[in-house]
């Protein structure tokens, strides 16, 4: 089945007010730059917004925070926008801050069809207020359910006409649990190549999980900070 979609415009068809999606990345590493431009530029609002973080300002969900186009975050760490901080701390933006690896594990569990899991990440603080608690051998640990979205967006290395994905290095990230947990998948890729092309052994994510697919423009592959030593 061929999943291509013509462009960007075409990709994000049917993503509408108030709707939960899920965004790959971590940092500016992976991120799908030509989704979140796009969705920028649709005047889309009231969107929950599931991702590792949210972006810089004026890059990456910055964009959407500045244009005050998502109502609530869920998310692990946010420390590198200020927009981010100032809606939050005002109380314009709804937060839902996760400790990183229950982040990732909600998200494949989502996508793996499990409704909850058991952690003793978060017991004993405010991530753990409300939620049922349970001993295993000894130890505290509190229930978290799983994530799903209407829609997820990931950002890929490679990819075929199937939606066979293929990521590079740490861009890797949570855009493989994501892209499990939608129930509509987009991925779009830096390289489109020939179904068969890619090796089965180096698959990522098996085209099953992806519903469209697309080749982006202009990556701009932002560095999120930038240290050098004296030389």
């Amino acid at each position: 089945m061929d999943k291509r979609v013509k462009n960007v415009a075409e990709a994000i068809e049917g993503i509408e007010d108030n709707m939960t999606l899920m965004l790959g990345g971590f940092g500016l590493c992976g991120i799908p730059e030509n989704c979140i431009i796009a969705l920028s530029e649709s005047g889309i609002s009231g969107l929950t917004c599931i991702s590792n973080n949210a972006g810089v300002d004026n890059f990456g969900l910055g964009t959407l925070l500045q244009k005050k186009q998502i109502k609530k975050m869920i998310s692990s760490y946010v420390g590198e926008n200020d927009e981010f901080e100032r809606q939050m701390l005002s109380g314009e933006l709804e937060v839902d801050l996760i400790p990183q690896g229950s982040l990732a594990e909600r998200c494949r569990a989502g996508g793996a069809g499990i409704p909850a899991f058991f952690t003793p990440a978060g017991y004993g603080t405010e991530v753990g207020e409300g939620k049922e608690v349970r001993d295993f051998n000894g130890k505290p640990h509190i229930l978290e359910m799983a994530l799903t979205a209407d829609f997820a967006i990931v950002k890929a290395w490679k990819g075929d006409s199937a939606g066979n994905l293929v990521f590079k290095a740490t861009a890797r990230n949570f855009n493989p649990v994501m892209a499990m947990a939608g129930k509509i998948t987009i991925a779009e890729v830096e390289e489109m190549v020939s179904l068969g092309e890619l090796d089965p052994n180096e698959i990522h994510t098996p085209g099953i999980f992806v519903q469209r697919i697309f080749q982006g423009e202009k990556y701009e592959k932002r560095i999120e900070q930038r240290t050098t030593r004296q030389r």
